[in-house]
């Protein structure tokens, strides 16, 4: 099956790299145009490098390459209001808006007592705070429209079941949660459907940094990525570390597309069993 977005237009933030590029590379794949939004920027309290430029640049390459369009900003979701003209720009040069994908997100660990006043901002402020202006962006023109659309904002496993030393990300995932579940009903008489997804972990550059593996091996001198394999193996009922971000946005094609039509207000968990233990 192929072509399942065609002539649809999806809004993707955090789409430079990792999750958010692998959705506009697989929504582009089956049709779609892409509004791709990054930060493209360091975040304080984060202690890994971010997104660049260059890796937004890519995205829209992939994107073209599968002869989809796309439209790019380097924005930070945490500017309603930049983040409102980009989008209104976007939607001016494709035509339309159908799918929302909220993905935008940053990590820190660390002891909950630990954990600066500032980390716990900047957290929340990004992966809860963000995914409200996305949504808060977009409802109106899909209202608009009135033609129904799909959102699906990025929750985690720990949105479902939270984790040790991930307390303000926990938080901010759960939120994303009651962020759903609310809008899926008020949205409702529009026909936009609003769901999340739960991955485990995922080998993007989010994880696989120097500042994590550090943090998730804190006993190895000069750690590799190899040695965070028992850690996270132990998170999940299948044994295994990771999933790529491949098999979450093959999640994110079905909730964007008319396969799922009838599915609103749903956590789908892609978590290699970890809910189920």
């Amino acid at each position: 099956m192929s072509g399942r977005l065609e002539g649809q237009v999806a809004f993707i933030t955090g789409a430079a790299r990792g999750q958010g590029r692998a959705h506009a590379v697989r929504l582009a794949e089956e049709g779609a145009d892409i509004i791709a939004v990054d930060i493209c920027a360091p975040v304080e309290t984060v202690g890994y490098p971010m997104s660049s430029a260059d890796d937004l640049a890519e995205t829209v390459a992939l994107v073209e390459k599968f002869g989809g369009r796309a439209v790019a900003f380097e924005t930070d979701v945490r500017d309603f209001d930049a983040l409102t003209a980009d989008l209104k720009q976007g939607v001016a040069e494709l035509g339309r808006l159908d799918i929302v994908v909220a993905n935008a997100g940053i990590l820190t660990m660390g002891a909950a007592h630990e954990q600066s006043e500032e980390q716990w901002s900047t957290m929340l402020d990004v992966n809860l705070t963000g995914v409200w202006h996305t949504v808060k962006a977009a409802i109106p023109i899909l209202i608009d429209q009135g033609t129904g659309g799909s959102m699906i904002l990025t929750s985690s496993l720990m949105g479902l079941k939270g984790g040790s030393w991930a307390i303000s990300y926990a938080a901010a995932k759960f939120g994303v949660v009651g962020i759903t579940k609310s809008l899926a009903i008020e949205l409702a008489p529009h026909r936009i459907r609003v769901n999340t997804v739960h991955p485990t972990n995922v080998h993007t550059p989010m994880l696989d940094n120097d500042f994590i593996i550090r943090t998730l091996a804190p006993d190895v001198t000069d750690p590799t990525w190899a040695d965070t394999s028992e850690f996270l193996s132990s998170m999940n009922a299948w044994p295994l570390p990771t999933i790529e971000a491949q098999d979450v946005s093959n999640a994110v094609l079905f909730l964007a597309s008319e396969e799922s039509r009838f599915v609103t207000g749903i956590s789908l968990p892609i978590d290699l069993g970890a809910t189920a233990k």
